[in-house]
């Protein structure tokens, strides 16, 4: 077993491991499974659970498919000749870093049941989504749901969900004489979330420690991001290009250059350093090969 101090926000989080668990205004150390042994379970009961369900695919065959809800049931009766979920479903390897340093793969498995027509709009880890939700455990029970659309940043939620998210596709929207907006084809589906994933050995009011999640989706519409204003659209601050934004720190201050005034720490803020002759190409004035706002000499 390891043992860790960790403090973990509700529902929608911005790190699975952080420090500084409080309680009386004492520190408590939270034991915690191990993180490899527990991402295995995890898939395992994952997996157990895409052979036994299934979900309305047929309600997702043909056109207008915009009053259409996902509905997930057990592989019986009626259903027992419908194609199980594992057949359906896709999967992305999703790294998670323990405080020891240490990358434990996770096996994040999503959906789609309809994709957006707007696919050049995707959002990406960093940016923010307007979409419904519904989530739920694995035993059925549901924990959250958000019947209208809400705004969420892929930054501040946690990592299954923003790198579930990032493969569904927003669809069209227009505004009535009332001011009202409609939206249509847009995309749906289910992604499941092992808890290395999500809340991991935290429990929530709703949600037991070591929980997998599963959530269904409606993607409306996505906003590109640029958390500090410097004119570089967050998901292009990813400077070793893995595709992970948040572990790109160029003066290593502890703050992610998506979310850093000054990237290269040398007191210039990087709005200021990026592209001042506005020729599109970051400005290199040492010609080092190394772009003004990433060099600090």
């Amino acid at each position: 077993m390891k043992f860790v101090k960790i403090f973990f926000p509700l529902l929608f989080v911005f790190s699975l491991f952080v420090t500084a668990c409080k309680s009386d205004d004492t520190e408590e150390e939270v034991e915690l499974n191990d993180f490899s042994e527990q991402a295995e379970t995890d898939d395992e009961l994952i997996s157990a659970y895409l052979q036994s369900h299934t979900y309305n695919y047929e309600d997702f065959q043909g056109q207008n498919l915009d009053n259409s809800v996902i509905v997930i049931d057990t592989l019986a009766g009626d259903n027992a000749a419908k194609t199980p979920l594992i057949d359906l479903v896709s999967f992305t390897e999703v790294n998670v870093t323990t405080p020891e340093g240490e990358d434990i793969s996770h096996k994040l498995y999503y959906l789609v049941a309809r994709q957006g027509v707007r696919e050049e709009d995707r959002a990406t880890i960093v940016d923010s989504v307007y979409l419904s939700y519904r989530g739920s455990l694995l035993d059925g029970s549901e924990f959250d749901e958000s019947v209208f659309p809400v705004w969420f940043d892929n930054t501040a939620v946690i990592t299954g969900f923003r790198h579930g998210v990032q493969f569904f596709a927003p669809g069209n929207f227009s505004q009535n004489t009332n001011g009202s907006i409609d939206f249509s084809d847009y995309g749906q589906g289910l992604i499941f979330i092992p808890s290395g994933l999500g809340y991991f050995g935290n429990a929530q009011a709703s949600i037991p420690a070591y929980s997998p999640l599963i959530f269904s989706l409606n993607v409306y519409t996505t906003n590109q991001a640029d958390h500090d204003g410097d004119g570089i659209p967050s998901y292009l601050e990813d400077v070793d290009g893995d595709g992970n934004p948040f572990n790109d720190d160029t003066d290593g201050d502890g703050i992610a250059n998506f979310a850093d005034f000054d990237d290269d720490g040398d007191g210039v803020f990087t709005v200021n350093e990026y592209d001042q002759d506005e020729d599109g190409v970051p400005d290199d004035t040492d010609a080092d090969g190394i772009p003004d706002y990433l060099d600090n000499e």
